[in-house]
C-alpha cells in the first residue's frame, strides 16, 4: 500500500503541469483560478512538496474537475473494471486522511470514493468542489461530523447524508477512533 501512496505525487505533479500547459496557462493564471499561491504550485509541480486536500480540490476546480477525476488522469486509470489491489490511494499530508479512489471512468457519470478520517482531524472543503456534482456520503465505520452551509450533521455508522447546492464543507471526525466512509458522486 505504501508503494502505491508514494507513487501519486510525482504522478499528480506531471499532471497539473499537463493540465495547466494543456489550457495555455502560467502559473499565474493557475493561482488565479484557483486560489492556490503562485509559489505553492510551483513548488507542487517540482515535487517540492505533497499537496494537501483541500489545495487539489481547488486546482480541480480550476481545470473544472472534481478531486477524483484530476486523481484518475493522474493515475492514468479509466477502465470499467476497479480492482481493489490497484485502487489509487492518496494520502492528505496534512491530515492524515487516506482516500482509495474505489471506481471512477471519464465515460461514467458515478465515481467512488473510500475515505478514512483519522481520530481529531477535519477537513474544510470549499463549495467550489461541489460544483457540477452531486454527492452523498455514507459512513462506514466510526463517526462523522459533516458541517454543510452553516449546517451540522452527526452521523453514525451506516447513516448516510445527500449534499444539497454547493458550499463550504467540513468533515471532521471528532472521536478518538478512525472514520471510514463513502462518498459517492455524479457529475451533473
Amino acid at each position: 500500500m505504501k508503494s502505491s501512496i508514494d507513487d501519486t505525487g510525482p504522478r499528480l505533479a506531471r499532471r497539473i503541469r499537463l493540465e495547466r500547459s494543456a489550457r495555455g496557462w502560467s502559473l499565474a493564471d493557475l493561482a488565479e483560478s484557483s486560489g492556490v499561491a503562485k509559489a505553492t504550485i510551483s513548488k507542487i509541480e517540482r515535487e517540492e512538496i505533497s499537496p494537501t486536500a483541500v489545495t487539489l480540490v481547488r486546482l480541480a476546480a480550476a481545470f473544472d474537475l472534481t478531486l477524483a477525476g484530476l486523481l484518475v488522469r493522474a493515475e492514468g486509470n479509466g477502465d470499467r473494471l476497479s480492482r481493489a489491489a490497484d485502487q489509487p490511494l492518496w494520502r492528505d499530508p496534512k491530515t492524515g486522511y487516506l482516500r482509495r479512489q474505489v471506481f471512477n471512468n471519464p465515460d461514467h457519470p458515478v465515481e467512488i470514493v473510500q475515505v478514512d478520517l483519522p481520530a481529531r482531524r477535519e477537513v474544510v472543503l470549499p463549495s467550489s468542489s461541489y460544483a457540477h456534482i452531486r454527492q452523498v456520503v455514507w459512513v462506514l465505520v466510526g463517526d462523522l461530523v459533516i458541517v454543510e452551509g452553516g449546517e451540522r450533521h452527526d452521523l453514525g455508522a451506516g447513516d448516510c447524508l445527500g449534499f444539497g447546492p454547493p458550499s463550504e464543507v467540513t468533515l471532521a471526525n471528532e472521536t478518538t477512533s478512525t472514520c471510514t466512509y463513502l462518498v459517492v458522486l455524479s457529475r451533473t
